[in-house]
């Protein structure tokens, strides 16, 4: 039997036991370390992450844009500013528009998407922070802006105005200059030349509230204007547009009129005067190099002059223009920060022994005192009898106190009162309105005859017939704040509104796209020079008299009167700007013409 054989036996223990413990506990150490490391990392990574879109949410980061528009504040008029100026941009495939106000994103953001307008492709930029900061002014760079819009804050007009001024103080301060203009919303007339001071040629001011009380008076005597004006300030219609044209260079203005067939000149851009506009020019003048010519015009890609129309007759006036002066009787309803400005303009416009009732819960000493400290002096009123009532506009029995049915018009004013809220404000005007068609109805010769065709029930067919009746009476114009209320009284049809929240916001994104356009709103809306009017048909032609739009232009100038549209006497709208203006027309006598003209 072959002996065993023995192997040397390996222990593995003993060999491990060998290398020791600490190259382990090193080894665990880096692990543990490295594993820590990584976390931390990932933590710093996280934490940058995190913050870096809490900024972006929260409105902290820059804005990189350029030629951008910028809108510094927030109020009311956003909403309508914001659709304007998508309107505007829609043409160009869209804008940028960059909101910072002191308010958080998210909120503004929330806020304008609950807003019922298109973008257009626009885009919105929200920031938060205050424009009298100049590390806020540059993150949304203020100096890249092609226009800067400050808006009016809500509330006290001297300490709006007072914000105002320190936010163009600010704009001012920027080092790196601006390269838009600055378009700033005042409440109060008497503050303008303190920012113009300020802000030099940089500045274009629009004053909302005084623009629009003299705009309610325009319209008071001329039913039908508040949407003329509406047309033409916003974009989606006709607006003013201002352009060098050198083929009309040694052209007379007369010729200029009928040169344009999808636009209407009116007025000149004199190079030679210091780049002045001259509304309603002399037909005399010779267009220079260097003139350029303002016009009422669709977009301002949409027309260009050609030839002259052949055959343009001019005729002559159907009868001598006379203006019919005589004593009126108006009421306005509610208290304005501008009464004294609004009693002033209808003093100088309205015939002698003209009566304006006031009717507000302002006690009557205190109105005197508040006049007085606005700048008008009562004994020194030359064509309206001031009439002082005390009571409450949405009081039945205060409004039956009033003789509602003698007034020839009825202003329904937004009371300063509640002027800060829109929505309270809409209310007030609409019941207010409301109660007093409602006194005029039941106070006219025959009130139940609408109903008595029902059978002698109350039905909505007799409610509204009678209104309108009544409606047929006495122009009544409501100041309204919310747009999404002019829906009511459109359907109504009892009542004439003046938009005076979207007003201003077209006016605003106007001045903002051409400030040149400034000037011409300031002439418009100022108590000299030359402004928009109705006129009856009657002044311009005979009865079934086949005419050309071109030819009443051509005879309007005969009284120096710019043509600019028309309303039909079965139309509800006019229509600015009219297309094929050389073809011939059968006109009534029930038509009526829009026309800008010296004031009377």
């Amino acid at each position: 039997m072959p002996p065993a054989v023995s192997f040397p036996v390996c222990s593995r223990g003993n060999h491990a036991t060998s290398q020791g413990v600490g190259p382990r506990l090193v080894a665990l150490s880096i692990s543990f370390g490295g594993m820590l490391v990584f976390a931390m990392m990932l933590g710093l990574v996280s934490d940058g992450i995190s913050d870096k879109f809490d900024s972006l949410r929260k409105g902290k980061s820059e804005v990189v844009e350029k030629n951008h528009t910028l809108i510094l504040g927030w109020s009311d008029k956003l909403g309508s500013l914001l659709n304007q100026l998508s309107i505007a941009n829609e043409s160009l495939g869209g804008g940028t528009v960059v909101v910072m106000a002191e308010r958080d994103k998210e909120e503004m953001e929330l806020d304008i998407a609950r807003m019922e307008f298109e973008f257009k492709g626009t885009s919105v930029i929200c920031r938060s922070g205050s424009p009298l900061i100049l590390a806020d002014l540059r993150k949304v760079s203020v100096s890249k802006a092609r226009a800067i819009i400050v808006l009016a804050e809500d509330g006290n007009a001297d300490q709006s105005d007072a914000r105002a001024l320190r936010t163009v103080l600010s704009l001012t301060g920027v080092k790196e200059g601006l390269r838009g203009h600055i378009v700033v919303e005042l409440s109060d007339l008497d503050n303008e030349v303190l920012v113009k001071l300020v802000g030099g040629d940089l500045v274009e001011t629009v004053v909302a509230h005084d623009v629009i009380g003299r705009l309610m008076i325009q319209c008071a005597r001329q039913p039908g204007l508040a949407q003329i004006w509406e047309d033409i300030l916003g974009f989606e219609n006709c607006e003013f547009y201002i352009k060098r044209w050198p083929q009309l260079d040694d052209m007379q203005f007369e010729d200029v009129l009928i040169s344009f067939p999808a636009a209407i000149p009116c007025g000149i851009k004199v190079a030679s005067y210091g780049g002045k506009i001259i509304l309603n020019p002399d037909d005399s003048y010779v267009m220079q190099e260097g003139d350029e010519v303002l016009v009422i015009a669709e977009d301002d890609d949409t027309y260009a002059p050609t030839s002259l129309p052949n055959k343009v007759w001019r005729g002559s006036l159907p009868k001598d223009f006379v203006f019919p002066r005589s004593a009126e009787r108006i009421l306005f309803c509610g208290w304005r920060r501008d009464m004294e400005d609004m009693i002033m303009v209808l003093d100088a416009s309205l015939a002698h022994n003209s009566e304006l009732w006031m009717f507000n819960d302002v006690p009557e000493k205190e109105r005197e005192k508040k006049l007085t400290d606005g700048g008008l002096d009562i004994n020194r009123l030359e064509n309206i009898i001031l009439v002082n009532r005390e009571g409450n506009a949405v009081i039945r029995r205060h409004l039956e106190s009033l003789p509602l049915e003698s007034f020839d018009s009825i202003l329904i004013l937004a009371d300063e009162s509640v002027e800060d809220s829109a929505i309270q404000a809409d209310s007030r005007s609409l019941a207010t309105l409301l109660l007093i068609r409602d006194i005029q109805a039941r106070r006219l010769p025959y009130p139940a005859m609408a109903s008595q065709a029902h059978g002698g029930s109350f039905s909505k067919g007799s409610w509204i017939g009678e209104m309108k009746q009544a409606s047929d009476k006495t122009v009544i114009i409501s100041e309204i704040l919310d747009p999404r209320t002019k829906n009511l009284l459109s359907m109504s049809k009892i009542s004439d509104y003046v938009l005076s929240n979207e007003l201003v916001s077209m006016a605003l994104a106007m001045v903002a796209e051409d400030r040149q356009i400034n000037s011409v709103l300031e002439e418009l809306f100022a108590e000299q020079g030359n402004e928009m009017h109705i006129r009856q048909a009657d002044l311009y032609l005979h009865e079934s008299e086949k005419l050309s739009f071109y030819e009443i232009m051509l005879r309007a100038r005969q009284r120096r009167e710019i043509l600019i549209g028309y309303r039909l006497a079965n139309a509800e709208r006019a229509v600015i700007n009219p297309p094929a203006k050389s073809d011939k027309w059968k006109w009534s006598l029930k038509d009526v013409f829009v026309v800008i003209t010296e004031k009377e």
